[in-house]
């Protein structure tokens, strides 16, 4: 209780108290005003949307019976779930591992790797689109291997993006832990296994829930990579909306209220996850930041 009042006190001495609501009030407006539209828009025909309309001429949930249909969600967002699902946990799992290697023990190459996980959070995603695809696409050539089209392909390219950023997280977040608690386990005769996952991964869980997240926001968001390197069976639902929009483009007035109704339904998981994990996101971002 006494740490919140603290902290409480940290806030209101960079602003004043009046000066602090509406500043929370404007940043609040920025979110929500924008959400309510589309929520607002989704229960709307698509005539009244494209005059303008901010209120529904008529409320109805027609958009989200359609979008199962005309839009191909249900395959896209299965596939999204499954890909960038696979994505956090393959990411997670093999960074808590890594980070404990590198923060605990001293072997030559050590700093290099270190500064090559952060040098790679540098080089834009756009510039590997082209090299990635060549590289699939020599698998199918030269291996008999289809890389090109299947959801494993792309859990693979996500995976390469994710696993240094979500390392590069938890060695900061290992860095904080006291090394007490692992040389108490040692005496009792606990290997480098049982304290690993005894001992680090319990302290580390806020760590991990970050990175976690942070690779699936990546496997979740992308449009680049996965419409480059799926097909319609196995496209990810960025991808279906992107089509449904682009398609829809073409008549006289575009499905605004479907588009708006599908855009909902994307963003509920990612809100969802993080309602369920936020305790650990903030523990997580702001460990390491006092020492």
């Amino acid at each position: 209780m006494s740490a919140r009042i603290e902290r409480q006190h940290e806030v209101t001495r960079l602003l004043p108290r009046p000066l602090l609501v509406v500043v929370i009030v404007l940043l609040g407006a920025a979110v929500l005003l924008p959400v309510g539209y589309i929520f607002l828009a989704s229960l709307n025909n698509d005539s009244s949307i494209a005059r303008g309309d901010f209120w529904p001429e008529s409320w109805t949930l027609e958009n989200y019976a359609k979008i199962w249909v005309n839009v191909g969600l249900a395959n896209g967002l299965s596939n999204s779930v499954l890909v960038a699902g696979a994505t956090a946990v393959v990411s997670a799992a093999l960074a808590v591992g890594t980070a404990y290697v590198l923060v605990r023990y001293t072997f030559v190459g050590r700093l290099t790797i270190l500064r090559g996980l952060l040098g790679l959070q540098s080089i834009p995603g756009t510039l590997m689109l082209l090299p990635v695809f060549m590289l699939f696409s020599s698998a199918q050539t030269y291996l008999h291997i289809t890389v090109i089209g299947t959801q494993w392909g792309l859990f693979l390219t996500y995976l390469t993006f994710a696993l240094p950023f979500s390392t590069w997280v938890m060695v900061t977040y290992l860095r904080g832990l006291p090394r007490e608690l692992e040389e108490a386990a040692r005496i009792d005769g606990a290997g480098n296994l049982g304290v690993l996952f005894k001992i680090i991964v319990p302290l580390a869980w806020p760590g991990i829930v970050v990175s976690a997240i942070f690779a699936f926001l990546l496997g979740w968001n992308d449009v680049l990579f996965a419409s480059v390197l799926t097909r319609p069976e196995s496209q990810t639902a960025a991808v279906a909306l992107q089509v449904f929009g682009a398609g829809a483009e073409g008549g006289a007035v575009p499905f605004y209220g479907q588009m708006m109704a599908s855009a909902l339904v994307c963003a509920a998981p990612v809100v969802i996850l993080y309602l369920i994990f936020q305790r650990y996101l903030v523990g997580g971002l702001t460990a390491g930041g006092v020492k």
